[in-house]
């Protein structure tokens, strides 16, 4: 997996959207990956994985006597080091507690107060490398994606943003928004006062 991929495939979406044939397979992609970028935007995180450990800055804060750094996702800490220009900080735990356990990242870095080596609150001055990222995309993930693309399948049978028949008295506007649904489904995903890198 990469950083930031389509969550979902052409054949995916089409037996989704109950197409047997691959003629639309150009159209099913760009709508998949405009689907996919949508869900980041709603969500505030994204749900690739880098492929191999990168080094990515931070600022730590200090919260009742102990340095706390917001991270960007992170379910693996295979490759894992976190540095200041004082030295490596080989004490510290990952944050929520309980993240592995229940199939969500950890979000933030807190420094143990014995730690021998502590940040001092300069900005960026903590170096963590790492794989980011989430190490399986969520069901509910792809079902939103599946969702959202497929109305933006749908979106180039509705030129002006309308669907239905005015005569019908059947005529809507589009939202320009994501799908209600998809927001119902990606409402426990959603990650606010962090900007993903």
């Amino acid at each position: 997996m990469a950083w930031a991929p389509p969550y979902v495939d052409p054949d995916e979406l089409n037996r989704f959207v109950r197409v047997d044939d691959t003629v639309d397979d150009v159209e099913a992609g760009l709508a998949i990956e405009a689907a996919s970028r949508a869900v980041d935007a709603f969500t505030g995180r994204q749900f690739g994985l880098v492929d191999t450990p990168e080094a990515r800055r931070y600022t730590a804060s200090l919260r009742s006597g102990l340095w706390v750094v917001g991270i960007d996702d992170l379910m693996t800490s295979t490759g894992l080091a976190v540095t200041v220009p004082a030295g490596a900080i080989t004490a510290y735990e990952l944050t929520p507690i309980n993240a592995a356990a229940m199939g969500r990242p950890w979000t933030r870095l807190v420094v143990i107060a014995d730690s021998t080596v502590q940040p001092v609150g300069e900005a960026y001055e903590v170096t963590i490398t790492a794989r980011w990222g989430w190490t399986v995309v969520p069901a509910a993930v792809k079902q939103a994606t599946l969702l959202q693309a497929s109305r933006f399948l749908a979106r180039r049978d509705s030129p002006y943003g309308i669907a239905g028949s005015p005569s019908d008295g059947s005529e809507l506007r589009l939202l320009a928004r994501v799908d209600p649904d998809v927001a119902v489904i990606l409402g426990p995903y959603v990650r606010r006062g962090f900007v993903f890198a």
